[in-house]
């Protein structure tokens, strides 16, 4: 490989896989020599690309964070998946995270080849991405540092408010960060308390990694996300409806997508709705999307609520609302 700039972008590609790579090792891949690898690695430093370079039988040159970020070369399938990824992160609970991902989409559309940009397009086109609706944001800083414990295995120690607004202070052993039902949650065995917990990282206020390390256990039942879904599973309140609505069963579990079982006719023009949710507001919903009458049988807070509802829509339809002034 005779061209220089050619032979830079290759050896710039392979330093950008997270190894050691010895000089020698690198000439064979390039078909040059040791000196020249050498040479073409002060050069890649002069462009601010940070390698570092460590001797012995093990050691070689090593493409390490620096000062500021270079450029990056990526191929083809990786160019369209992180353009994917930050369309998917334009939706993201992270605070500032939308922002920032329409502004590197942006930039990276902008120097995509056309044979990439239709690809991406074509993705874009047939997928749909279900809206956060009220997910409360995250402090990029606070899951930064949240990561940065769970990673190098270091109790950390924060303020956290509780789901009535009591606030603690905690000192965990942060396992893994997980992101669930569009929010972010912080997985960790809590020290004073003896257990695991589960956070929500929105409540997380101060984390500080205090330098302490710490062996780390095993989760119950070996597998972390069955674990998380039966910690979510048995926080959240679960309600069953049951209720008559007035349409055809077919076009209830057609609308509403209803698993099997869960409409059953009761004659050719209505039909038994059973279902299960943790919060009443999705319930309502469901049930309000529909178009037609309906009679709620359980639960009682979803009447209530139901009941509420339709009392603060009627004031806004007719002017008897709150006007708000205060």
């Amino acid at each position: 490989m005779h061209d220089t700039s050619a032979r830079l972008f290759a050896l710039l590609s392979l330093l950008q896989t997270p190894r050691d790579w010895p000089g020698s090792e690198l000439a064979e891949r390039l078909e040059v020599t040791p000196r020249t690898i050498r040479r073409d690695i002060d050069r890649l430093r002069e462009l601010g690309y940070p390698v570092e370079a460590t001797k012995g039988a093990a050691g070689g040159y090593r493409l390490v964070a620096g000062a500021a970020m270079p450029p990056l070369l990526l191929d083809d399938d990786e160019a369209v998946a992180i353009a994917v990824g930050l369309r998917t992160a334009a939706q993201s609970p992270v605070e500032g995270a939308d922002e920032a991902s329409v502004r590197a989409l942006a930039k990276l559309e902008q120097v995509l080849p056309a044979r990439l940009r239709r690809r991406v397009g074509v993705l874009a086109a047939a997928t749909a991405t279900m809206p956060l609706g009220f997910a409360p944001g995250v402090d990029p800083h606070h899951l930064t540092a949240i990561a940065g414990a769970v990673v190098n295995r270091e109790r950390l120690r924060f303020a956290y408010r509780r789901a009535d607004a009591t606030p603690s202070r905690r000192l965990v052993e942060p396992y893994r960060l997980v992101a669930a039902a569009h929010r972010w949650y912080l997985l960790a065995h809590d020290d004073d308390r003896g257990d695991w917990r589960l956070f929500r990282a929105d409540r997380i206020a101060d984390p500080h990694p205090t330098g302490a390390r710490f062996v780390q256990r095993e989760i119950p039942g070996g597998d972390p996300a069955a674990f998380v879904t039966g910690m979510l599973n048995s926080m959240a309140p679960t309600y069953e409806v049951v209720a008559t609505v007035r349409l055809p069963a077919d076009q209830v579990a057609h609308r509403l997508g209803a698993a099997e079982g869960e409409v059953e006719p009761i004659d050719a023009h209505s039909c038994r709705l059973r279902g299960r949710a943790d919060t009443v507001e999705w319930l309502a919903g469901r049930l309000l999307r529909l178009g037609c009458d309906f009679t709620v049988h359980e639960p009682p807070e979803l009447r209530a609520y139901l009941h509420d509802l339709g009392t603060r829509a009627l004031g806004a339809a007719t002017g008897a609302g709150s006007s708000g002034a205060g």
